[in-house]
């Protein structure tokens, strides 16, 4: 019976203290679970290194690469005006010319003949219109004689008819002579111009076109002779004695470099960089010079197939050390804005149409604020509005920092931050 008791006792102490150890167990799992809870539930205090700038104000400077050929001055095509024979080249390949010097000849006999032949027809012609006058002259002389000779026998007549001297018969036959007279006088009057009849005029006329049609042979002749309408270097040559040429066929060419032009394209953007009369340094690389120019020309026009305005520059070539169709860069660096409000290019960010940055203050928090820019420099951008000078923005890891985020600023890495 006690041993009973005993037993009993004892199991019921040992369900007691297997309980305790179980609710023991649990009271430590669920604290170890609430520490873990909370130890992830908790917000990470986070330090993004980033670099700054500060906003300032400074000449917004842009550079712009121009890259170009060099083309001479003039290049003048010297052709045929008309077919022949080459009597004479009195020029080679790189020989210098003259304005006016001779530099070839085709064949002038036929012309010289058709010269003869014209000045043979104007002298024709002069002699046919001196015939002409004096025939014309003699015609009317004539007729004012046999006018006035007419007029006085009819007023003789007149007289002696009116105390019955003559019949009326006679007296009408001199009457109808001093009509016939009238007419003829008359009529050649009525031919003249100005004193000048119109047959005159017509053998003046021939004479004058005679003269003309021997003008013109003289200058057809004087087109055989190839002279050089400017100065230069003959740069090429297809033309030798005997050689039969067609009408407008190239014969030789004149290059003239002693200035050079270098031809550049300048988009829409950079243009108003540039104006007529500005100087700009034009780099040969080939022959190793910077040489000063100023450019001459700006196109009025966009190119509607590569989009770009033309732009050029003129140099100087006197020592002849440049030729034509060399490769030219030239870097130029304008002020698109002086004194303007700028800031880096990496700290500006696009988002739907808008632009905006992260500001920094004085807690070392980051702030998104939307800005209007202007124009673009290389390194900096015009700011219009919404900064002011003096504040700091973020120029990097910009994809990492959100509203009020606490940042290093990589100036204070070593420690000496906020």
């Amino acid at each position: 019976m006690k041993y009973n008791f005993f037993m009993q006792n004892k199991k019921s102490k040992n369900i007691l203290i297997v309980s305790v150890f179980v609710l023991v167990c649990l009271s430590i799992f669920g604290i170890y679970r609430l520490c873990v809870r909370n130890v992830s539930t908790a917000k990470p205090i986070n330090k993004t290194t980033v670099e700054v700038a500060s906003v300032v104000r400074a000449d917004l400077i842009k550079t712009i690469p121009l890259t170009g050929q060099t083309v001479p001055q003039a290049q003048v095509d010297i052709a045929a005006k008309y077919q022949g024979k080459i009597n004479a080249v009195n020029v080679e390949l790189g020989q210098t010319v003259t304005p006016g010097q001779i530099l070839a000849i085709e064949d002038t006999k036929d012309a010289d003949i058709a010269i003869d032949q014209n000045k043979a027809a104007y002298q024709q012609a002069v002699a046919d219109a001196t015939t002409t006058v004096s025939t014309v002259n003699a015609n009317y002389d004539k007729a004012k004689a046999d006018y006035d000779k007419a007029l006085a026998s009819y007023l003789r007549n007149k007289q002696v008819f009116d105390v019955g001297g003559i019949s009326r018969e006679d007296f009408e036959t001199s009457q109808q002579t001093l009509a016939d007279a009238k007419s003829s006088l008359d009529a050649l009057e009525n031919q003249m111009d100005g004193g000048v009849t119109a047959s005159i005029l017509s053998a003046q006329a021939t004479a004058k076109k005679a003269l003309v049609t021997i003008a013109a042979s003289q200058k057809e002749r004087d087109d055989l002779v190839l002279t050089a309408p400017r100065a230069g270097v003959i740069g090429y040559r297809q033309a030798e004695v005997g050689d039969i040429v067609s009408q407008g066929q190239k014969l030789l060419s004149i290059y003239d470099n002693s200035k050079l032009y270098v031809d550049c394209s300048v988009s829409e953007q950079d243009l108003a960089s540039f104006y007529v009369g500005m100087n700009i340094n034009v780099g040969i690389e080939s022959v190793g010079k910077t040489i000063a120019g100023q450019i001459i020309y700006i196109s009025p026009s966009v190119d509607a197939t590569a989009l770009t305005y033309s732009l050029r520059v003129l140099i100087d070539n006197q020592d002849g050390a440049l030729k034509s169709g060399m490769f030219t860069r030239s870097i130029v660096n304008t002020v698109l804005r002086p004194n303007a409000l700028v800031i880096p290019k990496e700290a500006l960010l696009n988002k739907n149409g808008s632009q905006y940055v992260f500001v920094v203050d004085d807690k070392n928090e980051v702030h998104q604020r939307t800005i209007q820019i202007g124009v673009r420099g290389d390194a900096m951008i015009e700011v219009l509005s919404g900064l002011d000078e003096q504040e700091k923005v973020v120029t990097n890891n910009l994809a990492r920092l959100t509203e009020g985020l606490k940042i290093l600023p990589a100036a204070d890495e070593a420690g000496d931050s906020n």
